[in-house]
């Protein structure tokens, strides 16, 4: 089974209550949404393998520490991923990125793809998908999928709110596939929109309805 891991920082609880009031305007809740990634990028590569490197400070020698070779990819899932995107490579700029296009079909709620563009190199970096609402868990388990199809297996799904539909969906679909997210909110309504939530993310964070 694939592991829950909520990251309820003080600091991306405030944030995230921002963002989830009808008042905040698509650009502070873009700005809020760039902040929340970046805070939440430190616990989703919290693993990464260090390796021993010696350098000379300006006071002397010493064996320092950096990231062992781990190469990143980050995978937002169009188009509401695209604003995790750049809190994350503040973090790690040297990431790649990669895009996949999904939509919901607004009869069925099941996803569409439209559009697929990754890493030559995808099956050899850990990837990182966002999303930043995991709602019925269709379109992440979609794109996951598409993932492994490739070759890859060190996927990690990053969302900033989720339902309880949607993990049980990528914990069942996807046991090897943790999951990184800043709120678990109640439940899906008819219409598949997370309650409380936040709204649609594309919707507040482009400014469209």
């Amino acid at each position: 089974m694939s592991t829950l891991h909520l990251i309820d920082h003080p600091m991306i609880q405030h944030k995230l209550t921002i963002m989830r009031s009808k008042e905040t305007g698509s650009k502070d809740f873009r700005q809020l949404l760039n902040e929340i990634s970046l805070l939440m990028g430190y616990e989703v590569t919290r693993d990464l393998p260090l390796e021993d490197e010696e350098i000379e400070t300006p006071m002397g020698h010493m064996v320092a520490h950096k990231v062992a070779g781990r190469k990143l990819a980050i995978v937002p899932i169009l188009r509401a991923g695209l604003g995790m995107v750049d809190g994350l490579l503040t973090l790690v700029p040297v990431a790649r990125v990669g895009h996949i296009g999904l939509y919901r079909n607004e009869e069925t709620h099941k996803p569409v793809v439209y559009y697929c563009k990754l890493p030559s190199d995808i099956q050899d970096r850990l990837v990182i998908v966002t999303d930043p609402m995991l709602a019925t868990g269709g379109s992440s388990c979609d794109a996951i999928q598409m993932l492994k199809e490739r070759g890859c297996s060190n996927i990690r799904l990053m969302c900033l709110v989720a339902a309880p539909e949607g993990i049980a969906l990528v914990q069942k679909e996807h046991p090897d596939v943790d999951i990184y997210t800043a709120a678990v909110d109640e439940y899906l309504n008819k219409d598949a929109y997370i309650v409380p939530g936040l709204g649609d993310a594309g919707d507040r964070i482009f400014g469209t309805k």
